[in-house]
């Protein structure tokens, strides 16, 4: 499905504006702690990967050629991929940390994305997400209700999934200590459950 990531520049201009309300602080929280091998899941126009620690070693991933082409000119040094959450091109345990914001909104089947980032974490890696989710009450029915419309002029995204519950689901255990949430967003860092 299409949408403003079609338009590099409006899509950019469009997410620094939430970045000057606020988001900035979240976006450089989702980078800086992230160690060793680092999967930047959805990497869009690149405005995370200039914020990753020295001794990190980010590589994008985006399924927008567009997207890429100008992260390329945000980040020269950074590897950058094409690809999709759902069939990630890399092999089991590749990475220490995998990085994902403003992303699983989109992913098409977001059960199989995050199987998929189980199968790329080596073991004690760390998932570091920041997401925004359905709300609650009646700005939650409202979402529900535009839904199908949005997701048709979004580009597929869904302002009514419930990807903090999806990740749970998914045998990841949230690190209460790292959650932070407003109305519509959440960010945390979450690692594979250990088994039972």
């Amino acid at each position: 499905m299409r949408g403003l990531e079609q338009v590099p520049w409006a899509y950019d201009l469009l997410v620094a504006l939430f970045e000057a309300a606020g988001l900035a602080k979240w976006r450089v929280w989702l980078a800086r702690e992230a160690v060793g091998r680092t999967l930047d899941l959805g990497c869009g126009t690149g405005r995370s990967l200039p914020l990753y620690p020295a001794g990190s070693r980010p590589i994008g991933l985006d399924p927008e050629m567009r997207l890429l082409l100008r992260a390329r000119k945000r980040a020269a040094s950074v590897p950058l991929v094409l690809g999709r959450a759902e069939a990630l091109p890399f092999a089991p345990c590749a990475f220490e940390t995998v990085a994902v914001s403003l992303v699983f909104c989109s992913v098409v089947d977001p059960p199989k994305g995050l199987s998929e980032i189980r199968r790329v974490l080596a073991s004690g890696g760390t998932l570091r997400m920041m997401e925004h989710v359905r709300p609650e009450g009646l700005s939650g029915r409202l979402a529900d209700l535009v839904q199908p419309a949005w997701t048709c002029l979004a580009g597929g995204c869904h302002p009514n999934r419930r990807t903090e519950a999806a990740v749970a689901r998914a045998g990841f255990a949230i690190d209460p200590s790292t959650r932070r949430t407003t109305r519509t967003l959440r960010r945390f860092v979450a690692r594979p459950a250990a088994p039972s």
